[in-house]
């Protein structure tokens, strides 16, 4: 059986990369035999531009394609990163966009604090039974729709000069505040 939606475009991407990998540009003569046409940096600057495209490409949902293919609230470890030395984790570019805003905040001398990051699919549903869905009057999305679980959202730590600062500069570093009962509640929207 062959695989269909996001799991084919990943497999397939995967088998693309592996492809590109082993790619050697071939030393050919140019037109007047002026030396090669071709080079190995040729090659490194194709897979470092399809990489970057990789780390932006969405699904129709939006969700990073590097992400998709391993499901909502089941992203690898290997796949996620700590955001500097506070025990959270998210998908890499998202921590590395949030340890810049912080580092922004806290030279305009504010204070960000992080309570919830990446949140796998049985805490997405041990919250719903604690907290009732968001649909319902709650604070929970249905388990497996949570950015929380592709790794792209934080739950932050805020007072009121925070929650100014945060409104004011957090789209700067790709961040948008996107739940209107949750004003902690933080999603990576890229640059």
């Amino acid at each position: 059986m062959e695989a269909t939606g996001i799991g084919a475009i990943a497999t397939r991407m995967a088998e693309i990369r592996t492809q590109i990998a082993a790619f050697r540009p071939l030393a050919t003569s140019g037109p007047t035999g002026s030396g090669p046409t071709g080079s190995a940096e040729s090659g490194v600057a194709f897979q470092q531009a399809l990489d970057g495209t990789m780390r932006t490409a969405r699904t129709a949902e939006g969700v990073p394609v590097e992400l998709a293919r391993y499901g909502n609230g089941r992203i690898p470890e290997t796949a996620l990163h700590p955001v500097g030395g506070t025990g959270h984790r998210l998908w890499a570019p998202v921590a590395t966009a949030l340890e810049a805003l912080m580092r922004a905040a806290r030279q305009d001398g504010v204070t960000i604090g992080i309570t919830d990051s990446y949140r796998p699919y049985a805490e997405q549903v041990d919250l719903v039974k604690r907290k009732g869905l968001y649909s319902q009057g709650g604070l929970a999305a249905r388990p497996g729709t949570s950015d929380h679980g592709w790794g792209l959202a934080v739950d932050l730590d805020l007072d009121a000069k925070a929650q100014a600062w945060m409104r004011a500069n957090a789209g700067r570093f790709g961040f948008a505040e996107t739940t209107p009962r949750e004003p902690w509640h933080w999603a990576y929207r890229g640059q």
